[in-house]
């Protein structure tokens, strides 16, 4: 049976290396979504799980919330806190919460390095009742012929790795799993109701050294990088961006699953 991303929570730790790198080349999550969440908690009180370097944090607190951010790793949090993100150490699964609640419990590109059945009994824990949990990630897609160049380099530098190789037409698909695993924990607590997923477009160019840096955050880099297969890939990507003029623009979905506390 494969492994789950939650049982390889390494490669998330393994983030905070270079938190400015991270929070320079991460996108932002689309206005709609955000305003979306907002509109639906109870109040303004959220809790933002593995907010990292704060980026979905410092959005929410933009909507007029008051964030309270949990990341297990400690270079993240100073991070965020330097930006002006209140954030407590640890992982969310044992998180002491202290008693206290809150009104939604929000995850951006995180929740999948949560256990998802110790992760939705943690949140049902500290939802006040009919507060809100939004999970949701990003999904990035070049265009067509970008794409198809992209994996011609994997099949160069990572001929034993097929799973990069091929050019997926919707990789909305490859999401459906994070979705249904954390949906599952949801219901197995018994205390969520009114799930709900939904899509929100947006749109983005990346200059050629804008999606480097983004793929050097991506959390299998580390793992490229110790096999030395991290610059070839990057220099390969770097030849098919300047073939293709230097830049691109990606028409890309985020994917969200909400949920009621009974």
């Amino acid at each position: 049976m494969p492994t789950l991303p939650h049982e390889h929570r390494e490669m998330a730790e393994s983030f905070g290396a270079g938190a400015d790198l991270y929070d320079r080349a991460r996108p932002r999550y689309p206005d709609a979504l955000i305003e979306a969440i907002v509109a639906a908690a109870p109040g303004r009180k959220f809790l933002d799980v593995g907010c990292g370097t704060g980026i979905t944090s410092r959005q929410f607190q933009a909507a007029g919330c008051q964030i309270l951010g949990v990341d297990v790793d400690e270079r993240m949090a100073e991070f965020a806190r330097s930006t002006g993100v209140e954030v407590e150490v640890s992982p969310f699964e044992s998180w002491d919460p202290a008693g206290r609640t809150f009104d939604a419990v929000v995850a951006g590109m995180t929740w999948h390095w949560i256990d998802p059945n110790a992760g939705a009994a943690k949140a049902a824990e500290v939802l006040r009742p009919g507060g809100r949990l939004a999970v949701f990630w990003y999904v990035l897609q070049p265009p067509p012929e970008v794409a198809e160049a992209f994996a011609a380099v994997y099949r160069e530098v990572l001929p034993d790795s097929p799973m990069y190789h091929r050019v997926v037409a919707s990789p909305l698909g490859a999401y459906d799993a994070f979705l249904d695993k954390a949906a599952d924990g949801l219901r197995g607590t018994g205390a969520f109701e009114e799930l709900e997923r939904s899509q929100y477009p947006w749109s983005r160019a990346y200059t050629r050294d804008e999606w480097l840096d983004q793929v050097r955050t991506g959390g299998n880099a580390k793992q490229f990088a110790d096999a030395g297969k991290l610059e070839p890939l990057l220099t390969g990507m770097a030849k098919a961006i300047d073939e293709a003029g230097g830049s691109f623009t990606i028409d890309s979905t985020a994917v969200a699953l909400t949920a009621t506390r009974r």
